[in-house]
Protein backbone atom coordinates (compact mmCIF):
# COMPACT_ATOMS: atom_id res chain seq x y z
CA UNK A 1 0.00 0.00 0.00
CA UNK A 2 1.28 3.38 -0.95
CA UNK A 3 2.20 5.58 1.90
CA UNK A 4 -0.70 7.88 3.33
CA UNK A 5 -0.78 11.33 2.05
CA UNK A 6 -0.81 13.63 5.02
CA UNK A 7 -1.74 17.54 4.39
CA UNK A 8 -3.03 20.28 6.45
CA UNK A 9 -6.19 22.95 6.26
CA UNK A 10 -5.41 26.37 7.04
CA UNK A 11 -8.00 26.13 9.13
CA UNK A 12 -5.31 26.86 11.79
CA UNK A 13 -4.87 30.26 11.06
CA UNK A 14 -8.36 31.38 9.57
CA UNK A 15 -8.70 34.41 12.82
CA UNK A 16 -5.09 35.82 10.99
CA UNK A 17 -5.17 38.05 7.63
CA UNK A 18 -4.26 36.41 4.27
CA UNK A 19 -0.93 37.62 3.93
CA UNK A 20 0.13 36.17 7.06
CA UNK A 21 -1.58 32.74 6.23
CA UNK A 22 0.74 32.98 3.02
CA UNK A 23 3.89 33.55 5.10
CA UNK A 24 2.54 30.72 6.96
CA UNK A 25 1.95 28.64 3.55
CA UNK A 26 5.90 29.19 2.74
CA UNK A 27 7.19 27.87 5.71
CA UNK A 28 5.16 24.45 6.13
CA UNK A 29 6.88 20.81 5.55
CA UNK A 30 3.70 19.78 4.01
CA UNK A 31 2.77 19.24 0.01
CA UNK A 32 -0.92 18.72 0.33
CA UNK A 33 -3.12 22.11 1.83
CA UNK A 34 -6.84 23.41 1.89
CA UNK A 35 -7.70 27.00 1.48
CA UNK A 36 -10.87 27.79 3.24
CA UNK A 37 -12.46 29.93 0.78
CA UNK A 38 -14.62 32.28 4.24
CA UNK A 39 -13.61 34.69 6.99
CA UNK A 40 -10.32 36.42 6.19
CA UNK A 41 -9.36 34.13 3.66
CA UNK A 42 -12.41 34.52 1.18
CA UNK A 43 -11.04 33.96 -2.31
CA UNK A 44 -10.94 36.14 -4.94
CA UNK A 45 -9.10 37.25 -8.28
CA UNK A 46 -6.22 38.12 -6.75
CA UNK A 47 -5.69 35.66 -3.83
CA UNK A 48 -6.02 33.01 -6.65
CA UNK A 49 -3.10 34.38 -8.59
CA UNK A 50 -0.85 35.04 -5.48
CA UNK A 51 -1.32 31.16 -4.28
CA UNK A 52 -1.05 29.82 -8.07
CA UNK A 53 2.26 32.05 -8.06
CA UNK A 54 3.36 30.42 -4.63
CA UNK A 55 2.11 27.01 -5.98
CA UNK A 56 5.22 27.81 -8.52
CA UNK A 57 8.04 28.33 -5.89
CA UNK A 58 6.34 26.12 -2.67
CA UNK A 59 5.14 23.12 -4.87
CA UNK A 60 2.01 22.02 -3.14
CA UNK A 61 -1.05 20.65 -4.36
CA UNK A 62 -4.81 22.25 -2.51
CA UNK A 63 -8.43 21.53 -2.00
CA UNK A 64 -10.95 24.18 -1.25
CA UNK A 65 -13.61 24.20 1.65
CA UNK A 66 -16.51 25.74 0.33
CA UNK A 67 -17.73 28.89 2.39
CA UNK A 68 -19.68 27.90 5.47
CA UNK A 69 -20.75 30.64 7.65
CA UNK A 70 -24.21 31.69 6.86
CA UNK A 71 -24.18 29.18 4.06
CA UNK A 72 -27.50 27.08 3.99
CA UNK A 73 -27.95 25.03 0.80
CA UNK A 74 -31.70 23.92 2.13
CA UNK A 75 -32.61 27.42 2.29
CA UNK A 76 -36.05 28.15 2.63
CA UNK A 77 -36.62 31.17 0.38
CA UNK A 78 -35.50 30.92 -3.01
CA UNK A 79 -34.68 34.18 -3.93
CA UNK A 80 -32.00 33.67 -0.12
CA UNK A 81 -31.04 30.04 -1.62
CA UNK A 82 -30.01 31.14 -4.89
CA UNK A 83 -28.11 33.63 -3.68
CA UNK A 84 -26.26 30.85 -2.08
CA UNK A 85 -25.91 28.95 -4.38
CA UNK A 86 -24.24 31.99 -6.83
CA UNK A 87 -21.82 32.27 -3.85
CA UNK A 88 -20.88 28.85 -4.44
CA UNK A 89 -20.60 28.80 -7.58
CA UNK A 90 -17.43 31.51 -7.40
CA UNK A 91 -16.13 28.98 -4.63
CA UNK A 92 -16.41 26.57 -7.81
CA UNK A 93 -14.98 28.48 -9.98
CA UNK A 94 -11.73 29.63 -7.59
CA UNK A 95 -11.53 25.95 -7.06
CA UNK A 96 -11.38 25.25 -10.44
CA UNK A 97 -8.45 28.26 -11.32
CA UNK A 98 -6.29 26.87 -8.17
CA UNK A 99 -6.23 23.12 -9.75
CA UNK A 100 -7.97 22.02 -6.66
CA UNK A 101 -8.25 18.63 -5.87
CA UNK A 102 -11.98 18.50 -4.35
CA UNK A 103 -14.23 21.51 -3.52
CA UNK A 104 -15.72 20.66 -0.25
CA UNK A 105 -19.12 21.61 0.90
CA UNK A 106 -21.97 20.96 3.78
CA UNK A 107 -25.08 19.94 3.69
CA UNK A 108 -28.02 22.02 4.16
CA UNK A 109 -29.48 22.82 8.14
CA UNK A 110 -33.33 22.68 9.40
CA UNK A 111 -34.83 26.41 8.92
CA UNK A 112 -36.98 28.21 11.96
CA UNK A 113 -40.05 26.57 9.51
CA UNK A 114 -38.90 22.86 8.77
CA UNK A 115 -41.36 21.80 11.40
CA UNK A 116 -44.25 23.20 8.96
CA UNK A 117 -43.26 21.71 5.65
CA UNK A 118 -41.85 18.14 6.87
CA UNK A 119 -39.50 16.85 4.56
CA UNK A 120 -39.44 20.22 2.34
CA UNK A 121 -35.77 21.34 3.20
CA UNK A 122 -34.57 17.40 2.51
CA UNK A 123 -36.05 17.45 -0.78
CA UNK A 124 -33.82 21.33 -1.61
CA UNK A 125 -31.17 20.01 -0.37
CA UNK A 126 -31.25 17.33 -2.19
CA UNK A 127 -32.05 19.56 -5.59
CA UNK A 128 -29.07 21.86 -4.54
CA UNK A 129 -27.10 19.20 -4.34
CA UNK A 130 -27.64 17.67 -7.57
CA UNK A 131 -27.04 22.04 -8.77
CA UNK A 132 -23.64 21.57 -7.17
CA UNK A 133 -22.95 19.10 -8.78
CA UNK A 134 -23.87 20.38 -12.74
CA UNK A 135 -21.48 23.49 -11.45
CA UNK A 136 -18.68 21.26 -10.47
CA UNK A 137 -19.18 19.75 -14.30
CA UNK A 138 -19.17 22.64 -15.86
CA UNK A 139 -15.91 23.80 -14.12
CA UNK A 140 -14.36 20.69 -14.38
CA UNK A 141 -13.96 20.46 -10.20
CA UNK A 142 -14.81 17.52 -8.58
CA UNK A 143 -16.91 18.06 -5.49
CA UNK A 144 -17.56 16.63 -1.69
CA UNK A 145 -19.92 16.59 0.62
CA UNK A 146 -18.94 16.74 4.24
CA UNK A 147 -20.58 14.65 7.15
CA UNK A 148 -21.33 17.20 10.04
CA UNK A 149 -21.80 17.83 13.82
CA UNK A 150 -23.82 17.70 16.65
CA UNK A 151 -25.90 19.22 17.89
CA UNK A 152 -25.78 21.91 14.89
CA UNK A 153 -29.45 21.42 13.10
CA UNK A 154 -27.64 20.04 9.88
CA UNK A 155 -30.12 17.92 7.48
CA UNK A 156 -27.06 14.62 7.17
CA UNK A 157 -25.25 13.75 10.64
CA UNK A 158 -25.51 10.32 10.99
CA UNK A 159 -24.40 6.75 8.96
CA UNK A 160 -28.35 6.94 8.46
CA UNK A 161 -28.88 10.13 6.99
CA UNK A 162 -25.45 9.27 4.39
CA UNK A 163 -27.13 6.27 3.48
CA UNK A 164 -30.74 7.60 2.48
CA UNK A 165 -28.86 10.44 0.63
CA UNK A 166 -26.95 8.15 -1.33
CA UNK A 167 -30.38 6.17 -2.31
CA UNK A 168 -32.04 9.34 -3.21
CA UNK A 169 -29.36 11.07 -4.82
CA UNK A 170 -29.70 9.77 -7.76
CA UNK A 171 -26.31 10.97 -9.28
CA UNK A 172 -22.52 10.10 -7.53
CA UNK A 173 -20.84 12.25 -5.27
CA UNK A 174 -17.89 12.29 -2.96
CA UNK A 175 -17.96 11.94 0.86
CA UNK A 176 -15.56 13.31 2.76
CA UNK A 177 -15.06 12.03 6.06
CA UNK A 178 -14.77 14.32 9.19
CA UNK A 179 -13.34 12.29 11.75
CA UNK A 180 -13.63 14.60 14.79
CA UNK A 181 -17.23 14.88 13.53
CA UNK A 182 -18.64 11.73 13.09
CA UNK A 183 -16.65 11.39 16.75
CA UNK A 184 -19.42 13.27 18.19
CA UNK A 185 -21.61 10.54 17.50
CA UNK A 186 -19.78 8.12 17.89
CA UNK A 187 -19.52 6.41 14.14
CA UNK A 188 -16.46 7.20 13.04
CA UNK A 189 -15.98 3.31 12.03
CA UNK A 190 -18.97 3.07 10.95
CA UNK A 191 -18.61 5.42 8.26
CA UNK A 192 -15.78 4.47 6.94
CA UNK A 193 -16.45 0.65 7.02
CA UNK A 194 -20.04 1.42 5.10
CA UNK A 195 -19.12 4.25 2.65
CA UNK A 196 -15.28 3.03 2.01
CA UNK A 197 -16.22 3.12 -2.05
CA UNK A 198 -17.59 6.99 -1.40
CA UNK A 199 -15.04 8.19 0.50
CA UNK A 200 -12.27 10.38 -1.01
CA UNK A 201 -10.93 13.05 1.57
CA UNK A 202 -10.64 12.69 5.28
CA UNK A 203 -10.66 15.57 7.97
CA UNK A 204 -8.84 14.88 11.27
CA UNK A 205 -9.32 16.76 14.61
CA UNK A 206 -9.75 15.84 17.72
CA UNK A 207 -12.58 16.58 20.29
CA UNK A 208 -14.16 15.45 24.06
CA UNK A 209 -16.97 13.68 22.12
CA UNK A 210 -19.55 16.59 22.98
CA UNK A 211 -18.34 19.32 20.80
CA UNK A 212 -16.47 20.21 18.10
CA UNK A 213 -13.33 21.87 19.47
CA UNK A 214 -10.92 21.38 16.56
CA UNK A 215 -8.57 20.26 18.90
CA UNK A 216 -4.85 18.34 18.03
CA UNK A 217 -4.51 14.69 17.41
CA UNK A 218 -4.58 13.14 20.71
CA UNK A 219 -5.41 15.65 23.01
CA UNK A 220 -9.28 14.39 23.20
CA UNK A 221 -11.18 11.34 22.80
CA UNK A 222 -10.70 10.19 19.26
CA UNK A 223 -9.03 6.35 19.18
CA UNK A 224 -6.35 7.43 16.62
CA UNK A 225 -4.73 4.23 16.24
CA UNK A 226 -8.00 2.68 15.99
CA UNK A 227 -8.67 5.57 13.00
CA UNK A 228 -5.53 4.58 11.63
CA UNK A 229 -6.00 0.52 11.27
CA UNK A 230 -9.34 1.61 9.51
CA UNK A 231 -7.87 4.10 6.91
CA UNK A 232 -5.38 0.93 5.98
CA UNK A 233 -8.22 -1.22 5.77
CA UNK A 234 -9.56 1.00 3.34
CA UNK A 235 -6.70 1.10 1.35
CA UNK A 236 -7.77 4.91 1.08
CA UNK A 237 -5.72 6.78 -1.92
CA UNK A 238 -6.66 10.49 -0.85
CA UNK A 239 -5.42 13.09 1.47
CA UNK A 240 -5.85 13.02 5.45
CA UNK A 241 -6.01 16.41 6.40
CA UNK A 242 -5.08 17.88 9.40
CA UNK A 243 -8.18 20.46 10.44
CA UNK A 244 -7.10 21.18 13.79
CA UNK A 245 -6.83 24.73 15.21
CA UNK A 246 -5.02 23.94 18.36
CA UNK A 247 -1.63 21.87 18.32
CA UNK A 248 -1.08 22.01 13.81
CA UNK A 249 2.12 20.97 13.35
CA UNK A 250 2.40 18.52 16.13
CA UNK A 251 -0.73 16.98 14.50
CA UNK A 252 0.53 16.41 11.22
CA UNK A 253 4.00 14.65 13.35
CA UNK A 254 1.86 12.29 15.40
CA UNK A 255 0.17 11.47 12.29
CA UNK A 256 3.21 11.14 10.61
CA UNK A 257 4.07 8.44 12.93
CA UNK A 258 0.73 6.64 13.20
CA UNK A 259 0.81 5.69 9.41
CA UNK A 260 4.53 5.96 9.26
Amino acid sequence: MPQTKIGLSMLCCLSEGFPLMLKQLETLDVHFVEFVDDGLHTLDKERVEALNQMAGTVNFECTVHAPFADINIAAADYKLRRFILKRLEQSIQHAHQLDSLYWIFHPGLHSGISSFYPGWDWQINLESVKKLLELGRKYEVKIAIENVPEPFPFLMKSVDDFSKFYEELGEDVGMVLDAGHANLNGQTIEFMNKFKDKIVHMHVSDNDGKQDMHLGVGKGTVNWQEFANAVKRMQFHGVVMVESVQDAKESLTLLRQLFG
